[in-house]
Formats: C-alpha cells, sequence, structure tokens
C-alpha cells in the first residue's frame, strides 16, 4: 500500500458544473512518470442504497426508466444525501419518499466506493427493518413503480441479471452473506 500518492497533478480545470456533479480535466505524471491526462467525476452527494426487509424476509424495490442507460432499471430504494448531515437520516428520507415505509431498526452494512477510476463517489448501504407503510412521495423526476417480493426471489433476479445496478447489487449480496452468517 502506497503512503503517498504517486500521482502528480500538474494542473486541472473544471469542465462541467451542476447541482449534482462537477467534472474536471486534469493534465498529470503518473505512477511511472509519463505525463498524461486524467478526468475527474466529483458527486456532491452520498449514493444511498437502502434494503427493507419485514419480519417473513420480503423486501421492496422500485422500477424506474434511467435516462443515462436508456433502459428500464429495478433497484433497491435509492437517493442521495448531502455531505455534512448525517446519511441516516437521508436514508430514512429516501426510503419514505420512493415507498412509503418508515423503519424503526436501520443497520449500516456498508461503504463503497462506486466507481474508484473516474469518480470519487462514496455510497452507503443500509438494511431497514421494523417496518410500517405510509403513503409514498417521490420527486417530480420520478416515476416509480414500486414491488413488493420475497428477499430470495430479488437475489434470484440479481443472479439472472435482471438487476444491474452497482449499489443494488452490492447491497443484496452483501444481505445475502449477512443472512447466511446469522448476522441478520
Amino acid at each position: 500500500m502506497f503512503e503517498k500518492n504517486p500521482w502528480q497533478t500538474l494542473n486541472s480545470k473544471e469542465v462541467y458544473d451542476n447541482p449534482w456533479i462537477n467534472v474536471s480535466h486534469r493534465e498529470v505524471i503518473n505512477p511511472g512518470g509519463g505525463k498524461g491526462i486524467y478526468g475527474k467525476v466529483h458527486f456532491k452527494n452520498i449514493a444511498l442504497g437502502i434494503l427493507p426487509l419485514d419480519a417473513h424476509n420480503n423486501t421492496w424495490i422500485v422500477g424506474q426508466y434511467r435516462y443515462t442507460l436508456e433502459e428500464y432499471s429495478w433497484e433497491i430504494p435509492e437517493g442521495g444525501g448531502l455531505f455534512g448531515i448525517d446519511p441516516l437520516l437521508s436514508a430514512q428520507r429516501e426510503l419514505k419518499e420512493e415507498t412509503g415505509l418508515i423503519a424503526n431498526t436501520w443497520i449500516k452494512i456498508l461503504d463503497m466506493n462506486t466507481s474508484n477510476s473516474v469518480t470519487d463517489e462514496l455510497g452507503i448501504a443500509y438494511v431497514a427493518k421494523d417496518l410500517s407503510q405510509k403513503e409514498a412521495e417521490p420527486e417530480e423526476s420520478e416515476d416509480l413503480k414500486i414491488r413488493k417480493l420475497p428477499f430470495d426471489e430479488l437475489y434470484e433476479m440479481l443472479m439472472n441479471g435482471e438487476i444491474k445496478d452497482a449499489l443494488s447489487m452490492i447491497t443484496i449480496f452483501k444481505t445475502k452473506e449477512l443472512m447466511l452468517r446469522g448476522e441478520l
């Protein structure tokens, strides 16, 4: 493991900025000493994933058309949380917005770097338990379908390639492992 950064940044120029991301172009000296370029996408929010589980190991997923992929996607409830705000509070908000679910028990199961070769995005995932149902409150930009299903069916969707979202995948895998260990 490196104790110091082997990359040297010669200059950095902002090429795009909006409320969610900042993109910069950088000229660098790489670890081998050669000159190169690097693009970095900085996310202004924490990526949050929530896997709700009821007492019978049923869960809820959210379906929506993803503009960037030009395809429909089934995912665990997800959203963004501002830095400086407790991620758990943002996760609670997102679960309520997307599914109408309120959870009394929250278990943080992972921190992840979503795609560390081009972005600094941090992802955090929770399992939400002791659930009660309220009314969903999706954002204007969200046209969501909500589906309740047994966790084992969700796991099969993942194994069959029906779930492709990275945060959903790692959260489902981690949840399955914690269940097998008797930790959930």
